[in-house]
């Protein structure tokens, strides 16, 4: 019984040691980073992303503006995202990738991926936890 005990916590233990969530960010190179334009996804299916993110980017007091099709000539500083989701119980976010660019040049980025995260139970939650932390660091300098 013992036997079977210790193998099932090891089976347990190397399941979840291969479970990862990954977030990576490299920060916005440029400080102060007033208006931003921000490119409308229409793959992204979940309602409720562009306005939690244009809302955490406007909580470090960058005021954004939404665009279709190219980027403005107006606009210096522009954004372009993609997400995706998945059902496992519950929709969850699964990926999520933010681009920022001066310019057209690419001065920051942040990825969030869940893909390896089967069995972890922090996959699923808002997704505005999950973005907070992403625009936190990414505009670490703002």
């Amino acid at each position: 019984m013992k036997y079977r005990t210790h193998a099932a916590l090891l089976v347990a233990a190397l399941l979840a040691a291969g479970c990862a969530i990954t977030q990576t960010v490299k920060p916005v190179s440029v400080a102060g980073i007033t208006d931003l334009c921000v490119k409308r996804n229409s793959r992204v299916m979940m309602n409720d992303f562009l306005p939690e993110l244009t809302s955490q980017i406007g909580k470090k007091g960058i005021h954004t503006t939404i665009y279709d099709g190219e980027r403005p000539a107006s606009c210096k500083y522009s954004l372009d995202y993609t997400a995706n989701w998945r059902w496992d119980m519950a929709m969850y976010l699964v990926f999520a990738e933010i681009n920022v660019y001066d310019n057209g040049l690419l001065i920051g980025q942040a990825t969030y991926d869940a893909h390896a995260g089967g069995g972890r139970p922090d996959k699923f939650g808002p997704t505005a936890g999950k973005l907070r932390g992403l625009i936190d660091q990414l505009f670490a300098r703002s």
